[in-house]
């Protein structure tokens, strides 16, 4: 899994303009799904241009109609049947201390979110200085239905949404398109997808890293959208009512008698999205966005890391096989959860999943070092 090859550096391609350097991810068969080679070459990459004084700044977009599509789980699945799960494990660490790099960065990271962007290609993106969306962008966390959870930093990107808006993003796997991830502040712009060739060759031009020239130039290109009128956006007060409740049952309970006290196809859909998630994936991510509202990126990325660490190994529930057998392999999309029900899932089992894991090879994620100048837009999260 550790080697490059010529292909496998194919997957993601370089553009070198003037002082900015253009990344696009190229699996566009996969919608670009994050592989093992594919974050070893980025990380490699942003190592590189932030010691480079000639780079001043990264674009990075998707070839073809994803941004990314998320990480390669399926891969990943594969890799972490019986004792190999150290290998998946690996994929992770690997990825998760990508986030924290693009997070922690020290010049402009500008994403080009023209399409799908879901999982581990939210964890490429939303954590950098800027994000664009146009009204081709499609962005989820779908993680709960796959027996996983939304990672790559989710529990401190999602928890610091308006109200309880990341409750019900991370849960329910709710599909945002532009304007509502503009809206919502995952987004940083709104750009029509007419204009983004016009506004790459711009920002190229730029030759600085002082993001306030960078924000000025997508400024000149960027508009405001309308919500549309179904937008979950404009039910922020519902949401705040149901998905501040302290547990997932009192979140149905709370939905659920909304459902009885007026016809709305849209808590329905909302109720029916977290019946069909894996019981054991919603509860340790509505304890893990708890947790993340009061901590820094990098404590909630070593606390992601030890969970995804525990699914691998299948400690308590195997959700995670099973979800990619349903969903990406056998696509039946009729995954057999087990536990089944969600008070089956108790807060002890829960606590597993928070704990070190019982390995003596293994350690706590480690976060790469880095400069003490750490950029204004970055302060805040460590």
């Amino acid at each position: 899994m550790s080697s490059l090859s010529k292909g496998d550096a194919d997957q993601v391609l370089v553009e070198h303009k003037l002082s900015a350097r253009i990344l696009i991810l190229n699996r566009p068969k996969q919608l670009n799904a994050l592989s093992y080679q594919m974050v070893s070459r980025l990380l490699e990459l942003f190592y590189d241009y932030e010691s480079n004084s000639d780079v001043k700044l990264v674009v990075m977009k998707g070839n073809g109609r994803a941004f990314c599509a998320g990480g390669d789980v399926a891969a990943v699945a594969h890799y972490a049947k019986g004792d190999k799960w150290k290998l998946g494990a690996k994929f992770f660490e690997m990825e998760y201390q990508m986030n924290y790099l693009m997070a922690t960065y020290s010049k402009p990271q500008i994403s080009i979110l023209n399409g799908i962007v879901m999982g581990g290609g939210a964890g490429a993106s939303i954590h950098g200085r800027f994000r664009v969306a146009t009204e081709n962008t499609v962005f989820a966390m779908p993680e709960t239905a796959l027996g996983l959870f939304p990672d790559v930093g989710a529990s401190y990107f999602l928890s610091r949404l308006p109200g309880f808006f990341g409750e019900y993003v991370g849960l329910t796997g709710a599909k945002l398109d532009g304007a509502e991830l503009l809206a919502c502040g995952l987004a940083t712009h709104f750009v029509h997808s007419s204009k983004l060739t016009s506004l790459e060759e711009a920002l190229c031009k730029v030759e600085s890293s002082d993001p306030t020239a960078v924000s000025a130039i997508i400024d000149k290109y960027s508009e405001q959208p309308i919500l549309k009128e179904d937008s979950a956006y404009h039910r922020l007060d519902i949401i705040n009512k149901c998905f501040s409740q302290r547990t997932i049952e009192e979140i149905l309970y709370s939905l659920e008698r909304e459902a009885m006290s007026k016809a709305d196809d849209w808590i329905s859909a909302t109720i029916q999205s977290l019946k069909k998630a894996s019981p054991t994936s919603l509860k340790i991510f509505l304890r893990l966005i708890r947790e993340g509202r009061v901590q820094g990126l990098g404590q909630c990325l070593v606390t992601e890391y030890r969970i995804v660490c525990h699914i691998l190994r299948g400690d308590f529930s195997k959700d995670f096989f099973e979800g990619c057998r349903a969903i990406l392999l056998d696509k039946d999309r009729n995954p057999k959860w087990e536990p089944s029900k969600l008070e089956l899932v108790t807060d002890k089992d829960v606590d597993i999943y928070f704990s070190k894991v019982d390995e003596q090879w293994w350690n706590d994620l480690e976060l790469p070092k880095r400069v003490n100048n750490f950029p204004a837009w970055a302060i805040s999260k460590l």
